[in-house]
């Protein structure tokens, strides 16, 4: 029994990061999201009561929360690097580490009571104190919604900063587990995905003090409106209402004809100057069948580094992709390395009018450990993690370009790789700035390749479908291999390349009929960005100042 009693808080522990990874794809168990967290709180707020260093207890319980979900979620990362998996997922649950500390400093107690006197006496006043549900923190409703709502707003604060601190990986934070749900997430025009983050971390709580409270009103036999219970249900509800709505609102748009081009080429054999020519061949007899359909699509689309290469630089690849689009009177966008003196960058071109006009993108954000190695001549053991998949580093872009079809109307942000899946940079493409329009189209082109046939091309589009949300724009995506898809302003994916046996990892052509909006409309999201995690921020620190201020007055 004692043996179980020190045991059952780390299999707790290990059960939030069990529920939370299987919120995501591969499993796509999206209803484990909103009792993920439970077992952890509970973990960290009944147990460990004699522990002499309760607080370093509580940062060991979620650090072990964090490290089985990252290393579940993020397994598909050992298909590019197995020792950079292992550290990334090390350093990735100290932001799960600090919310259970964070935990147990709102830990709620009860009131203490004068204990004097003999033993019997203070067992006594223990007693009572223990069967007056008044004094018992648990059954006050106004305490469980406060205690939510610190560690809601605790939670997104630490989701937000584990997506831009060194640089950022912020994938599969508690909102992206509703990827699925679209009524749900319309949400996330206002806020964002800390927004939807936000909402089932304050449920997560609430699941548990409701809990834990029919269990000490059952022991009293006293019972109490559970005000906080009614009221996080009516909000996740107002939630729901307000998505259904917002889906019904139909913005003026016009039809833009597409065409996504998935070549399914191994990674191994993108650049080796031996399948050259087969590369060509195959991106021209998939194009030629594009084209050719009735009628032709406005834009076609090829993925990331499509062209075996840089298409400026060199010549047989440029006078390939030149003549190709002189044959038609289709806008092509593409993936392609750009060499510029000393510099490479990871770019997307427009090429228009047959050859006759190109627009450049130099791609912003750079993946750390797959585009550029941090420290690289400093500190080699980090190029040693990623041995010779990063060779080189790329540099940075500095401009949000947004590229104008032949159809005028129409004004792209060409995102790259993993930049849709960064809300923050994504909005910048929207907003008009003195050198490009606002865009009212997003176009990812990937290389999920990578990853092979692992769940990380699918995880890469549940996070990606948030920024068609948050900004009202719809989004094409066209994959070397993985997911090449249409999805809508709502965040529903409306067309999906898949082969006869229904796997997303194949060679064909995604052609459908997008609606592009024609009303520059910004919403709250796109004009204001991540103004609710910054504000959970505050909240966080503010309640952080009060809680340790608190406590050192009471020492004294």
């Amino acid at each position: 029994m004692v043996r179980i009693t020190k045991l059952w808080p780390w299999l707790a522990a290990i059960c939030s990061g069990l529920l939370y990874a299987a919120c995501f794809p591969p499993f796509n168990l999206t209803w484990f999201c909103w009792i993920a967290l439970t077992p952890l709180i509970a973990a960290i707020w009944f147990s460990g009561a004699n522990s002499r260093h309760r607080w370093l207890r509580n940062l060991l319980l979620g650090y072990v929360a964090g490290v089985t979900f990252f290393w579940i979620a993020f397994s598909w990362l050992t298909t590019v690097t197995v020792l950079g998996w292992f550290v990334l997922e090390f350093y990735m649950a100290i932001y799960f580490a600090l919310w259970a500390w964070f935990c147990g400093l709102l830990r709620p107690r009860p009131g203490k009571t004068r204990t004097g006197g003999s033993k019997w006496d203070q067992m006594l006043a223990q007693a009572r104190s223990a069967a007056a549900p008044a004094q018992s923190p648990w059954t006050k409703s106004t305490n469980n919604l406060r205690l939510a709502f610190i560690l809601a707003a605790a939670w997104t604060t630490l989701e937000w900063l584990r997506g831009w601190v060194f640089s950022g990986f912020g994938w599969n934070g508690l909102g992206v587990a509703l990827h699925s749900n679209w009524p749900l997430i319309q949400v996330a025009e206002l806020t964002g995905v800390a927004g939807l983050s936000f909402m089932v971390a304050f449920a997560n709580v609430i699941v548990l003090t409701t809990a834990y409270r029919l269990v000490v009103e059952a022991r009293t036999r006293m019972m109490r409106p559970h005000f906080d219970f009614t009221v996080t249900m009516a909000a996740i509800v107002g939630v729901l209402i307000f998505g259904l709505r917002a889906t019904q609102v139909s913005a003026p748009a016009k039809p833009l004809r597409v065409a996504a081009v998935q070549s399914n080429i191994p990674q191994n054999q993108k650049f080796d100057p031996q399948f050259t020519s087969g590369i060509f061949d195959q991106f021209r007899r998939l194009s030629e069948i594009a084209v050719r359909s009735n009628p032709p699509p406005d834009l076609l689309v090829w993925p990331e580094s499509s062209m075996p290469g840089p298409v400026l630089a060199d010549q047989e690849t440029y006078k390939f992709v030149m003549d190709l689009a002189a044959s038609s009177d289709t806008d092509l966008l593409l993936g392609t390395i750009e060499v510029d003196k000393r510099d490479v960058y990871n770019a997307a071109l427009l090429v228009s009018d047959g050859g006759e006009h190109v627009q450049i993108y130099r791609k912003i954000h750079l993946v750390p450990f797959g585009e550029f190695v941090p420290g690289r001549h400093t500190v080699p053991l980090l190029a040693q993690i990623v041995g010779d998949q990063v060779p080189g580093d790329f540099k940075a872009g500095k401009e949000h370009t947004v590229f104008t079809l032949t159809n005028s109307d129409v004004h792209v942000a060409p995102l790259i790789c993993f930049e849709d899946t960064i809300g923050e940079l994504v909005r910048q493409f929207v907003l008009a700035n003195e050198t490009s329009p606002e865009a009212n189209l997003l176009v990812d082109v990937t290389n999920d390749g990578w990853f092979q046939h692992s769940a990380g091309s699918h995880q890469h589009l549940a996070n990606a479908i948030f920024r068609c949300v948050e900004t009202r724009r719809p989004m094409i995506r066209a994959a070397n291999t993985g997911v090449t898809c249409f999805i809508n302003q709502f965040g529903r994916v409306t067309q999906e390349l898949r082969d006869d046996k229904g796997s997303t990892f194949t060679e064909g052509i995604l052609a459908g009929e997008i609606k592009v909006p024609t009303e520059q409309e910004l919403t709250f999201y796109a004009q204001h960005g991540e103004l609710f995690a910054k504000a959970c921020a505050l909240i966080t620190l503010l309640s952080m100042f009060v809680l340790l201020g608190v406590r050192r007055w009471k020492r004294v």
